[in-house]
């Protein structure tokens, strides 16, 4: 957990696999009930995304709000009409957005956020750093005694 407040946490997990995603969302589920949960998955490998991309699309529809990332295809090559959008297609959340990792950062600084949790095993780790940085300023705007829980405030 990289940051834990009533207003505002966040997450990351190394989940890349529908039954992983589908555990990990549902103990979030268990450990933040109530709480608005966005997800952010970069799917890993184009042949993992062909041939799951039913069971992503069952596992991230248990989310509010999905941010799907494009994949990341490590060791493989691209396979023609393999991409993040089989997935997204079919995703039931009642909020979803289709992105290019590019473009991440950019749609994070306005979004509404309660609980956000990142998935995946490509490189969506170099963006642990900068989000936390990102809501630990979002919350230092918020008047002294919002989105702060005793023992844990936006500097841990």
């Amino acid at each position: 957990m990289h940051l834990n407040t009533p207003q505002l946490s966040y997450i990351d997990d190394y989940a890349h696999h529908p039954t992983e995603l589908a555990s990990a969302i549902a103990s979030m589920r268990e450990i933040f009930p109530g709480r608005k949960l966005t997800a952010i998955f970069q799917p890993h490998l184009y042949t993992r995304t062909r041939d799951f991309a039913p069971d992503f699309a069952r596992a991230l529809s248990a989310v509010d709000k999905l941010i799907l990332l494009d994949i990341y295809p490590a060791r493989e090559e691209p396979i023609p009409g393999v991409s993040a959008e089989m997935i997204f297609k079919d995703v039931t959340a009642p909020q979803k957005v289709l992105l290019k990792k590019e473009e991440l950062m950019d749609y994070l600084a306005d979004e509404p956020l309660d609980v956000l949790a990142t998935f995946g095993a490509g490189n969506i780790d170099r963006y642990i750093e900068p989000i936390t940085e990102l809501l630990k300023k979002r919350l230092k705007s918020l008047p002294r005694g919002e989105g702060f829980r005793e023992g844990v405030t936006s500097d841990n």
